[in-house]
């Protein structure tokens, strides 16, 4: 018997009312409360730190840039039309990208990671646009998904890549900045957020690339970096050729993996940020 039922029970009908409207109010909440999935029942990370009352991330807006897309594959043309790099110069629309040895594409790997990843953002509060919301259409051209930081006014981007490397032996994730920087939120800010992804993809237990130093790569030649105006970032999240980084990008807990550990880099950003207000 529950100590709101035995209340009333008890002889005191006054005090009986009010525990058991205590209780209503408290229980009533708990079922108007909105329904959220668990991030620490499954995942690496134990993003349930944080109860579905806390909404460590909230107010903020992040921009998910899952790269390339399904549809390229059938027109190609649409797809190598020349547009700028933000720098003066040139480049294609966009690319098919790589995939694994099984088949596994790097549009299909990004759009799944960008998914839960979604999930796991929005249950700590964050607002999350996306540069494409499925997997089969054209595009957008690289310099459109760079645009679209400023042009939805978020606060961070993170564009969702992997690796073609031919090098079978070459592992791990690195993430890319914009270098030289064309305009303020390319430099601190974009190199604090990659560092804090970095982090994040560190505390899963994800390995970064070997051949960088501190697993940050300094891009000239990426246009979505390039015309981004809000503090962007490149994830790689591995290497589609090497066998062990293909077996975790084909498994739903790899993908489970990488999106909770991205996850923890936007927190780490975040409380970066909290911490330089103090």
């Amino acid at each position: 018997m529950t100590e709101c039922n035995q209340a009333d029970r008890d002889g005191m009908p006054r005090l009986g009312r009010a525990i058991a409207l205590l209780c209503a109010l408290v229980l009533g909440l708990g079922f108007a409360a909105p329904a959220l999935a668990d991030p620490g029942d499954d995942g690496g990370l134990d993003l349930n730190r944080y109860s579905k009352w806390t909404r460590p991330l909230q107010g903020v807006v992040v921009a998910l840039d899952p790269g390339h897309n399904g549809g390229n594959f059938g027109d190609l043309r649409a797809i190598s039309q020349r547009v700028s790099d933000g720098r003066g110069g040139f480049t294609t629309c966009d690319t098919l990208g790589t995939s694994t040895m099984d088949g596994y594409t790097e549009h299909e790997l990004a759009y799944d990671v960008a998914q839960v990843l979604t999930e796991r953002l929005e249950y700590l509060g964050a607002t999350v646009l996306s540069t494409r919301t499925d997997d089969h259409s054209i595009g957008p051209c690289v310099d459109v998904r760079g645009r679209f930081a400023e042009d939805n006014d978020v606060d961070i981007l993170l564009s969702l890549h992997a690796s073609s490397n031919q090098d079978r032996t070459r592992s791990g994730f690195h993430v890319a900045v914009a270098d030289p920087a064309l305009s303020p939120s390319q430099d601190g800010p974009s190199r604090q957020l990659a560092e804090a992804v970095v982090e994040g993809m560190g505390a899963a237990g994800l390995q970064p690339h070997p051949g960088l130093d501190d697993a940050i790569a300094e891009r000239s030649d990426l246009a979505t970096l390039n015309f981004a105006r809000r503090p962007a970032v490149q994830v790689e999240l591995g290497e589609m050729q090497n066998p062990a980084d293909a077996e975790l990008m084909t498994s739903a807990q790899g993908r489970l993996a990488y999106a909770e550990a991205l996850a923890e880099g936007v927190l780490l950003w975040h409380e970066g940020l909290d911490a330089g207000r103090n």
